[in-house]
């Protein structure tokens, strides 16, 4: 067929595909907002060109033939990638609108996100926010997630992910346990304190400093184990003993003086990365939405959490 009379054909391929979609030439043309004349021509003229029938036409329906379904198959695809192409298009003029759905860890979300949510909000008022509060692990697809906030050091590779910011696990305590206990001067006098950790199943608790080469594990006890920072800040306030929490958890309580640090001479591994990140199931277009709030993130937590 001659590419000129190929291309005067574009609307009634659309148009096969929307009448098999609603099966009466009636709701196909009022889809189409045409007559439905027009919408019965269009396929004559397809069907002519096509060399066979494409539509079986009764008094009570309309069914593709086996080559109109066929056809219709061999098109959707094309037909979906110029929709979603025009939505990308359209959306760079728009402002961010629509739903967006995060996930975040609890202490992150509670201490850090939550705070710098109304300003971004505010300057997008056609965004509606949802947010998911869970240190547990999503399948952000299957899930409806658009965005996660995760501590990681390796970001699953069919993803996308931006860092957000580095951050590092602290040993805090309030000044008042230290008066009553001693300041450690050393990791291995942790062994005498109480100690407030991350307990991890099947592990026997103990916690890793660092100092240039040398490296020192010591195992430590305490009256109170969670699996929350915001938690294991909170018992370090309330004078239980010598916390190990991520800097985010520790800043506000470290710049008030109700919390010092402990050991500060001595990096320690945490059960938390060092590496927070917005992270996003791979896909060719992103919302609007999606790209103003990852840039919103990246710009709120450029600096850090040091005190």
């Amino acid at each position: 067929m001659n590419p000129d009379k190929l291309d005067a054909l574009w609307p009634h391929l659309h148009s096969l595909a929307v009448l098999g979609e609603h099966g009466s030439f009636t709701a196909a043309a009022a889809r189409l907002s045409i007559s439905k004349a027009a919408m019965s021509q269009r396929i004559t003229e397809l069907e002519r060109a096509a060399g066979v029938p494409l539509v079986q036409r009764t008094t009570r329906s309309v069914r593709l033939t086996e080559a109109g379904q066929r056809l219709v198959d061999g098109t959707r695809g094309a037909f979906a990638q110029i929709q979603q192409s025009f939505a990308t298009v359209r959306d760079l003029a728009a402002a961010p609108h629509g739903p967006l759905r995060v996930t975040a860890p609890v202490a992150f979300a509670r201490q850090q996100l939550v705070p710098r949510l109304p300003e971004f909000l505010r300057a997008h008022p056609q965004v509606r926010l949802e947010l998911d509060l869970s240190d547990g692990l999503r399948t952000l697809a299957m899930e409806g997630f658009d965005l996660a906030v995760r501590h990681t050091a390796a970001p699953p590779e069919t993803h996308v992910a931006w860092p957000l910011a580095a951050t590092q696990s602290l040993l805090v305590a309030s000044r008042a346990y230290l008066r009553r206990r001693g300041v450690p001067a050393a990791p291995d006098d942790l062994r005498t304190h109480d100690c407030l950790h991350y307990p991890r199943a099947g592990q026997v608790a103990g916690w890793t400093l660092l100092r240039g080469a040398e490296r020192q594990v010591v195992p430590v006890a305490g009256a109170f184990a969670a699996n929350n920072s915001e938690a294991l800040r909170d018992a370090a306030l309330a004078g239980l003993g010598i916390a190990l929490v991520p800097d985010f958890s520790a800043q506000a309580a470290l710049r008030g003086g109700q919390l010092q640090p402990v050991l500060p001479l001595w990096k320690v591994e945490g059960p938390f990365s060092e590496t927070l990140y917005a992270i996003r199931p791979y896909s060719p277009y992103v919302p609007r939405a999606v790209e103003a709030f990852v840039a919103y993130l990246r710009h709120a937590f450029a600096g850090g959490f040091g005190v």
